[in-house]
């Protein structure tokens, strides 16, 4: 049996993660859409997630619940443990990661990829400010987080989202070449 990848996604917030992870899942059901845990009250928008307490968080973290986790903008996020287990089985992952647990991604799964989604600042600000979750300052803070580079080390694909969304999807599933379907 193949080994299915973990692919993180990575970008800045506002260039449509969440919204690139959905199409491909629903363009190439072979692929499987990792259900983070965030200490983000549920009804905020975004992602489906699993929202917990810090607390919470805690807890599961130091039961081992998470193959990865980090915190960033002010909130914890987690990679559920179980995903290895898809993984081991075939399946491709995608996780909405962050850039700074890219190292600690690439640790936890053998056959790690990143698809870097990109879009220019004027995109950017308008979706975040579209989105209604930040104040100017944050939307600001966002931006100027937006231009990180990632490291060199580590396999990248690099995709714009300025288009049309549709097309941005279609990319994005001829670039991942599924492994299992």
């Amino acid at each position: 049996m193949t080994l299915g990848r973990l692919i993180a996604v990575v970008g800045p917030s506002g260039v449509g993660k969440d919204s690139v992870m959905q199409g491909v899942v629903d363009a190439v059901p072979g692929f499987h859409l990792v259900r983070r845990v965030i200490t983000r009250a549920p009804g905020l928008g975004g992602e489906d997630h699993v929202a917990v307490s810090v607390p919470e968080f805690r807890d599961m973290a130091d039961a081992g619940a998470f193959a990865v986790h980090w915190r960033a903008h002010g909130l914890c996020y987690g990679i559920p443990r179980t995903v290895r287990h898809k993984v081991n089985e075939g399946t491709d992952c995608l996780a909405n990661f962050s850039r700074r647990a890219l190292r600690a991604g690439a640790e936890a799964f053998p056959n790690f990829q990143v698809l870097n989604i990109t879009a220019k600042p004027e995109t950017l600000a308008a979706r975040l400010a579209a989105r209604g979750r930040e104040s100017e300052a944050e939307i600001e803070r966002r931006l100027a987080e937006a231009s990180k580079t990632l490291p060199a080390d580590f396999d990248v694909i690099t995709l714009s989202n300025d288009g049309p969304l549709e097309q941005t999807i279609a990319r994005a599933v001829a670039l991942l070449k599924p492994v299992s379907v």
